[in-house]
């Protein structure tokens, strides 16, 4: 799961700074927290671009470390595969490295209500509404979290190792991501380039799905290309258990939201909604290759995470059925930028149908999937 976070455009001389981030305070934001958190945002991207090195650069360097080296000259693979066969707007957009001075440049926070899923949402400049703040000093995204735990919201508080600034800036490779495997690191970068290409201000659902759909569609013909062994499929089977788990938790927990019953009842079957999610995860994990890729998320689980995993990924078997139907990646971004230009109302429901005609073609696949979660979120397994 890839988080992409947009921020206002910056000028681009370094001394033009200080005045920009007070005329932006001034112009866009009311009260304390909302200058302090703009200054922030402002100065964490600036900080950013400004240690910014070129790949080509660093590639001709001596001494240059031999592992970054590999790492960088695979970033380059990834971005001209991007270009020619998928048709994302690369320009110069990861063409460059940056050794950040922490493990992360952005931590985000995401908050629901204690007995709902729909997620609190914050309005941004140019990029529109989103459920989540992204922060790039974690004490400042801590304190926001306990602000909001304070106030009775269940409360998600994630690392981010990679953002996307929707094409405003030519972002850079990040020491957080440029050592992860080949499939890993053109899933990132496939997702974060899918945010340059189409966006729609004030929808996370599609642009998340959107990009995540570019993402996994993208990725095992670009691993074909490298002669590269893909985990796919075995991976693909995996997320699709983590999504139906996820989906099944939240419809349960949805019919007990909508009652009329005592929040202490409330507050107690919806404990034990998630205690039953995390065991069936364990059950249904226990004989993957890797049982922990998703048991740290699992684990944490609330009404925050539950809407963190609606908005990455509901919508992608409608994105992956609008793909099938369009037969080319132009077509597609074609379809998706006219599907966002309908109206909310419209959007969804366009969007309901596709993924209902996924879900029915690949009935098979998800059957084998869901079984054990449904068996298992029932109380059967």
């Amino acid at each position: 799961m890839y988080i992409s976070i947009a921020i206002p455009k910056l000028p681009e001389r370094p001394g033009a700074y200080r005045a920009w981030a007070l005329i932006a305070a001034s112009w866009l934001l009311s009260g304390c927290e909302t200058i302090g958190y703009y200054t922030q945002a402002a100065a964490g991207q600036w900080r950013i671009l400004s240690a910014r090195q070129s790949i080509e650069a660093l590639l001709e360097e001596p001494g240059t470390d031999e592992r970054l080296l590999e790492q960088l000259r695979l970033i380059q693979e990834i971005r001209a595969y991007a270009a020619r066969e998928l048709r994302l707007p690369v320009g110069e957009a990861y063409g460059s490295y940056v050794a950040l001075d922490s493990d992360y440049p952005i931590w985000n926070v995401l908050a629901a209500p204690e007995f709902s899923l729909a997620p609190k949402r914050w309005c941004y400049p140019i990029a529109g509404c989103a459920s989540y703040r992204g922060y790039f000093r974690k004490s400042a995204a801590v304190a926001k979290a306990d602000q909001l735990r304070a106030q009775g919201y269940d409360v998600y508080l994630g690392a981010v190792p990679a953002y996307s600034t929707l094409g405003w800036f030519d972002d850079p490779a990040l020491s957080s991501f440029v050592n992860w495997s080949p499939e890993r690191l053109a899933g990132l970068l496939f997702h974060e380039l899918a945010h340059r290409r189409v966006y729609i201000a004030g929808d996370t659902q599609f642009n998340e799905s959107f990009a995540t759909a570019v993402s996994e569609i993208a990725v095992p013909g670009w691993l074909k290309s490298q002669g590269l062994t893909s985990s796919a499929a075995e991976l693909r089977t995996e997320t699709m258990a983590v999504r139906e788990l996820m989906v099944t938790a939240r419809r349960q927990l949805e019919s007990i939201y909508h009652t009329s019953e005592p929040v202490d009842f409330k507050r107690k079957q919806k404990a034990q909604v998630l205690k039953r999610l995390r065991r069936c995860y364990r059950t249904i994990a226990a004989n993957w290759p890797n049982p922990e890729r998703y048991r740290v998320y699992i684990e944490k689980t609330n009404n925050a995470t539950l809407a963190l995993a609606a908005e990455y990924e509901s919508q992608v078997p409608a994105f992956r059925q609008l793909y099938l139907e369009s037969g080319s990646w132009e077509a597609f971004y074609t379809a998706a930028q006219r599907l966002g230009a309908l109206d909310a109302v419209e959007r969804a429901q366009r969007l309901r149908q596709l993924g209902a005609m996924y879900r029915r073609s690949h009935s098979g696949e998800q059957a084998e999937a869901a079984y054990p979660v449904d068996a298992c979120m029932a109380g059967k397994g």
